[in-house]
Parts: C-alpha cells; structure tokens; sequence
C-alpha cells in the first residue's frame, strides 16, 4: 500500500509538473493566462473601435499578442488611424500599439 502511494504521488508531481511547464510563456509563444489576457484585451480595443460611429469596424483588423495590440486593414482618413490608435491606447492592459493600417 505504501509503494501505490509513493507512485501516485509521484505520478501526480510529474503531471503537477507538465501541466504549469506547458502553459508557461516564451518569446514567440503566450501561456494559458496570457492567451486569455489577450483575448479580453482583443475584446475591448474591437469594442471601443466598433461604438465609435467615425471608424468602420469591418475595415480593421485588431489582433494581441503579450499586450501589443496591431492594427491593421483600411480606413478612409490619416485622422480615422489616429483615431484608433488613441482608442486603443485607452484600453486597460494596452502594452503599445502597431499600427499597420491603411488609407484607402
């Protein structure tokens, strides 16, 4: 009994082990807690891009990764850039923001 104890105490630190190791973050790629910080930050910059009536919202693309919200697709004015961009700055857990949007 003592032996089956020992193996799924073991067995649970490796699993304990694999799981925190598979959800860290790198360079290149976002952990778990990260990806859902995004996705929130995502969320909203599309949100205050949307309720504003001077953008059009199926023109721009918003995408986050690690807080850097990137811009992109078309808009009508260099004013409707800076507009999103000051829009998406306002955004709580905006880190910066790549504009790589383009007047049409």
């Amino acid at each position: 009994m003592k032996q089956l104890s020992k193996y799924f105490s073991a067995l649970f630190l490796a699993f304990t082990l694999v799981f925190v190791v598979g959800c860290a973050s790198t360079s290149t790629t976002e952990g778990t807690g990260e990806y859902v910080d995004d996705s929130v930050i995502t969320t909203k910059v599309k949100a205050v891009i949307f309720n504003e009536p001077s953008l059009k919202v199926a023109e721009i693309n918003v995408e986050t990764f690690k807080g850097v919200v990137q811009l992109s697709g078309f808009v009508s004015s260099h004013d409707a850039i800076s507009k999103a961009v000051a829009l998406a700055n306002g955004v709580r857990g905006v880190k910066s923001v790549k504009n790589d949007m383009r007047v049409k």
